[in-house]
């Protein structure tokens, strides 16, 4: 008996029973992962026998059952938080982090399946029925560990057209919308809420997945005004629908005038009013949300852009007269749809960067941070108002976490191609790669994003490379968190597009951690690992280095069992490799590259069946010279 007095073999199988029960009553996931989530559901559904017939078995169980039924529980708490983040919050965030995601359904699976191998089922007292039920689904993990799943081609394709195109075909947004299960109103009502929860709560780790959710939010819109069967464009029918008088949804209304809103913005707390609703709310000195009662961080209010399209498209959809803001906009800056109530709520916040003391630039550095993340429009007002070169200065703050906030902001102001140019004007590349070297961890990762950010314009490269960046990233690279590698694996990446960069990439060693990542297949980095191998060797030190770290089996591995890119780019990094060195060609050809690349020559890419081609032929060659 346990401590409480509860039979522990009852107890451990009830909260299996249980974890089964509960995983096995969640709502159907209605997203990208529908299979995904289905296929790992339905597997742990067959589960529920083995824990009831135990449960009601006169057998004991002995310590090691225990134990093992256990660390199997474990690991379905953990799918069980899983899921359930799966099939919650916003769908398009979750759509472009789909490679993410993928992954944890994998490690999942991982997880259960060794769980699974750990319980002697030969000591528990089963039904014959009930233990082919269990092999087989021990076998249903085993299988599934052995191949990482993807999601369907078409969904994968059609939202790289729909992220890249400004104008892409209708029919692949009505696709996406399908896929995706954006159809109506309601469902982009949803969409909309949960993608600004996700803003409000991720204090900048959206990225630049926000402006392409934007983008798509608003193509999804504009086909549900086309398409929606709601819609009539008979007169008469619009007459009927606006004498139905339609209720106007929650959503929509403002929480403090309870009318439909026509100008509706966020405070910082995340909630959304109408404009000069809340702006006489805070013209009165009051402090605090007026839903929430929380305190406000700050008083600038950030429009709500998504929301304010979707209640023009359920106006539209209900025959319902949009809403007019009141006055005629003169008092807007040309370029700038913030307001003058906003414009001052940034002077003020300038003001305390400029002349405040430590604890005021770091409150106001925080609110710059947080405001630069929410929108393009407030990004061009702060750069506007002059807060660049303010933001730099506080680059050498004594202070990690202004120094943190400062860097923050420069990053999400980055977002905004001019003000690439005047954050780099500003002299801010040799202090962010100061903060890369010296601060606090978070600084450092959001310093390498900054990095990565700038260098999008060519001649930023060969500043970011001559100050120092490369050695500094690397070093992220091998000690920082999962978010800091990638953003140190993406930033050397894109500085090693110039040539003077990739020397200065390999004399600073980046071959052997790239090597580690590669061959460590839980580390989540072999695509940015081969990606940047990929972009090295066609240098010439780089080819020399790479061939020095004994690559060649791992490379045939990947082109053998790897995803599409890895196995281009593994090909690539063969070819380079092997292109005029006889001995690396022998070496490949005793590791089994040939039946790989004649696989990858006809299924590959349209460049990896290019690559496999030309480094068959250079093998071919070889063959025909040793028989000669």
């Amino acid at each position: 008996m346990g401590p409480t007095g509860e039979d522990p073999r009852i107890s451990v199988l009830s909260r299996l029973a249980e974890s089964v029960k509960t995983i096995s009553e969640l709502p159907e996931c209605r997203n990208a992962f529908r299979k995904l989530y289905g296929n790992f559901v339905r597997r742990v559904k067959l589960l529920s026998p083995l824990f009831e017939e135990l449960r009601d078995s006169d057998k004991a169980l002995g310590v090691d059952e225990v134990v093992a039924l256990e660390s199997l529980g474990e690991a379905l708490n953990s799918a069980k938080e899983l899921i359930k983040s799966v099939n919650q919050g916003s769908k398009l965030y979750q759509a472009l982090q789909r490679d993410k995601i993928i992954d944890k359904f994998h490690q999942m699976t991982v997880k259960i399946e060794a769980a699974l191998s750990k319980i002697p089922y030969d000591k528990f007292d089963m039904s014959e029925e009930v233990c082919e039920q269990i092999e087989l689904v021990h076998a249903q993990f085993k299988r599934a560990k052995e191949r990482k799943d993807t999601l369907d081609s078409q969904l994968e394709m059609d939202l790289s057209i729909a992220v890249g195109d400004n104008e892409p075909d209708p029919v692949i947004i009505k696709r996406l919308s399908e896929m995706l299960h954006l159809r109506t109103i309601n469902d982009l009502k949803k969409e909309s809420l949960a993608f600004h929860e996700l803003v409000i709560a991720s204090d900048g780790a959206v990225g630049d997945h926000f402006e392409k959710m934007q983008a798509l939010l608003k193509k999804l819109k504009d086909l549900v005004l086309t398409e929606n069967p709601e819609v009539d464009n008979s007169e008469r029918d619009k007459s009927m629908i606006k004498h139905r008088s339609p209720v106007i949804p929650d959503d929509f209304r403002c929480p403090i005038s309870l009318e439909l809103m026509k100008d509706p913005v966020i405070v910082s707390t995340g909630q959304t009013y109408e404009r000069s609703c809340i702006q006489k709310w805070l013209d009165a000195g009051h402090k605090t949300c007026p839903k929430t009662q929380q305190t406000l961080l700050h008083t600038a209010i950030t429009p709500n852009y998504v929301l304010k399209s979707l209640i023009a498209l359920w106006c539209e959809s209900n025959g319902v007269e949009l809403p007019k803001k009141q006055g005629n906009g003169k008092n807007k800056k040309a370029g700038c749809s913030v307001s003058d109530c906003d414009r001052a709520s940034i002077a003020s916040l300038l003001e305390k960067l400029a002349k405040g003391n430590s604890e005021e630039q770091r409150a106001a550095a925080g609110e710059l941070r947080l405001l630069a993340k929410r929108n393009a429009d407030n990004r061009v007002c702060i750069a506007e108002a002059g807060a660049i070169p303010l933001l730099v200065e506080l680059l050498s703050s004594s202070d990690p976490r202004t120094q943190e906030h400062a860097v923050t902001a420069l990053l999400n102001l980055s977002i905004n191609e001019s003000n690439k140019g005047a954050i780099v004007n500003a002299g801010a590349i040799p202090d962010i790669v100061d903060v890369l070297k010296n601060g606090s961890m978070e600084a450092r990762e959001n310093a390498a994003a900054t990095l990565f950010s700038l260098s999008v314009v060519d001649e930023n490269k060969v500043a970011i490379g001559a100050a120092g960046a490369i050695p500094s990233l690397i070093k992220l690279l091998c000690e920082g968190t999962p978010r800091g590698k990638k953003d140190a694996a993406t930033a050397i990446f894109n500085l090693s597009i110039y040539q003077g960069n990739k020397a200065r990439a390999i004399r600073a060693g980046i071959v052997a951690p790239l090597m580690r990542l590669l061959k460590d297949a839980g580390s989540g980095m072999v695509d940015e690992a081969l990606a940047i191998l990929a972009i090295l060797a066609s240098h010439q030190e780089g080819k020399m280095a790479i061939a020095q770290a004994e690559p060649i089996s791992v490379l045939v591995e990947v082109i053998r069992t790897g995803f599409p890119r890895n196995r281009e780019n593994a090909a690539a990094v063969l070819w380079s490799l092997c292109t005029g060195d006889i001995q690396q060609l022998k070496l490949a050809r005793e590791l089994g590259a040939e039946e790989a690349l004649k696989e990858l020559s006809e299924n590959g890419t349209d460049r990896a069946k290019r690559k496999a081609g030309n480094v068959l032929e250079q093998l071919q060659r070889v063959e025909d010279s040793i028989e000669l």
